[in-house]
């Protein structure tokens, strides 16, 4: 199999951005982005498609089992795992590789999603003190807990911006975990939370649910979460 791996380029937040290509071939059927990433970056002497010499191309990754959402980039202009995006299913020759636009760009494919760390944070999103968790609501909390962080649904969600009040689906999915587990002490201060930071903003264009790489139902965690944050369905 062979992949012509271009990639969208830049040293710093500061420089312009620019392309280079890269060969990549393999008879690993199962290769995906980050694998190809790993291998091209292990090259000792990396070189694109027109012998320029390159420098290494800078991507985050952790786990690479779908798991820590580190590696979320666009592949083909869709947000996307690397570690889940393999290459024989991604159609044509050629693959593009684009950081994440919604986030301030670090370096090539590095983005600085510490505006999403930053809003959970500032909107209090923990529990106060030890709970006991009800099992009509364990499917919920468990549905919720499959969150990667990753920022692919905030990606392609038209009301969403990094400096902007609306947190988006990775903001809802952690507080409808939390509203699940609260006590009736915390879960006031969450609901509060809930309706300031995605009640309010949300269009409900749910194109976060078609790029979910954990499949997280959205909108059945929205009702859910709706119900008991803004109609006190609890």
């Amino acid at each position: 199999m062979l992949k012509l791996i271009e990639v969208a380029r830049r040293a710093s937040a500061d420089e312009r951005e620019y392309r280079q290509v890269f060969r990549y071939e393999t008879e690993d059927a199962s290769a995906t982005v980050a694998s190809a990433l790993r291998e091209l970056n292990d090259l000792p002497d990396l070189r694109d498609v027109d012998g320029n010499p390159a420098s290494p191309i800078r991507w985050d990754c952790s786990c690479l089992q779908r798991k820590c959402g580190a590696c979320a980039m666009l592949v083909n202009g869709v947000p996307r795992a690397a570690c889940d995006a393999r290459l024989s299913v991604l159609k044509g020759e050629r693959v593009v590789l684009e950081p994440l636009r919604k986030f301030p760009v670090i370096a090539d494919l590095m983005v600085d999603r510490s505006a999403l760390f930053g809003r959970l944070r500032e909107l209090g999103s923990w529990l106060e003190g030890e709970v006991e968790l009800p099992a009509r609501r364990s499917e919920m909390a468990y549905e919720a807990s499959r969150c990667l962080q990753c920022g692919c649904c905030l990606e392609v969600c038209p009301n969403f911006s990094a400096d902007g009040p609306f947190g988006g689906m990775a903001t809802m999915v952690p507080l409808a975990r939390l509203l699940a587990e609260a006590t009736p002490q915390d879960r006031a201060r969450l609901a509060s939370a809930y309706r300031e930071a995605v009640f309010g903003g949300c269009g409900k264009s749910l194109a976060c649910r078609d790029v979910c790489p954990a499949n997280i139902d959205i909108s059945g965690l929205m009702a859910r979460s709706n119900a008991a944050a803004v109609w006190r369905r609890w």
